[in-house]
């Protein structure tokens, strides 16, 4: 992949596929329109392990974002955890130390944050319990910030572990005792918008807050059969600006903290 040498500084995302990227657009806009001598670039890489590669053949990297299916299995790779990124168990930012002491990888996780500022107004007393549908890395974090904002959660999966509930096993009560319910999977997700995650969407009311992490279409199908009900929906569009602002924050603010 070819890179602009006019470029001081480089940012960029891992994942496989790639397809259509909002953070490429995202940021190469921001860099434009305030005058950053930076640029982002995707690398679509069909095996972790070649971010090493990648990193020593761009000495100007600065920083990357991490998507599917890299996440969990990024960490092996990384010299530090933030403590958010530890506890999670997934990453969606490195940060990529310089120095003349060596290189150093350090891991964050955007995700929780931009999750957490995106739901917490529509948190209430009656909304204290979620089920998290999904169980990657995208689950974890949402899953963890929910519980830092005083929310239950409970798993859902196609497959039952200890930890999990199946989609099969949802029951009337407990879509009843449940009113905040959260897609992390891909079902749905253009140009697959037939998809959906199957719940019991009958017994949805108006009580319960339906967000669907994904944000292309703006209304997947599990947000339209939950509005239908009557529900409150929400994707995930806030949620991926806002996480990218703290990607970008993290970066290059040495003296970043999570204000979770």
């Amino acid at each position: 992949m070819e890179i602009s040498s006019k470029s001081h500084k480089i940012y960029g995302l891992i994942g496989y596929p790639l397809g259509h990227s909002f953070s490429k657009g995202y940021f190469n806009q921001k860099f434009e329109s305030e005058g950053i001598d930076a640029e982002y670039v995707n690398f679509e890489i069909p095996d972790v392990n070649l971010l090493l590669e990648i990193i020593s053949e761009t000495p100007n990297l600065c920083g990357l974002n991490v998507t599917i299916p890299y996440k969990e299995k990024v960490i092996p790779l990384l010299d530090m955890l933030d403590e958010d990124a530890e506890k999670i168990g997934a990453v969606n930012v490195i940060k990529i130390i310089r120095s003349r002491s060596g290189l150093k990888l350090k891991g964050y996780n955007s995700d929780v944050i931009g999750f957490c500022d995106s739901i917490r107004e529509y948190i209430t007393p009656a909304r204290n319990r979620a089920l998290v549908l999904g169980t990657g890395g995208a689950a974890k974090a949402v899953c963890y910030g929910l519980n830092k904002i005083g929310v239950t959660t409970q798993l859902v999966s196609r497959h039952k572990s200890a930890k999990t509930l199946t989609y099969e096993e949802l029951t009337k009560a407990d879509m009843a005792s449940h009113k905040i319910i959260v897609n992390t999977t891909p079902l749905g997700m253009y140009p697959h918008v037939e998809n959906c995650p199957d719940i019991p969407y009958r017994f949805l009311t108006k009580e319960h807050l339906c967000y669907d992490l994904l944000y292309n279409p703006d209304e997947t199908l599990f947000m339209k059969n939950a509005r239908q009900q009557g529900a409150i929906t929400k994707n995930g569009l806030e949620m991926l600006l806002l996480q990218a602002f703290v990607s970008y924050e993290i970066w290059t603010n040495d003296n970043w903290h999570s204000n979770l």
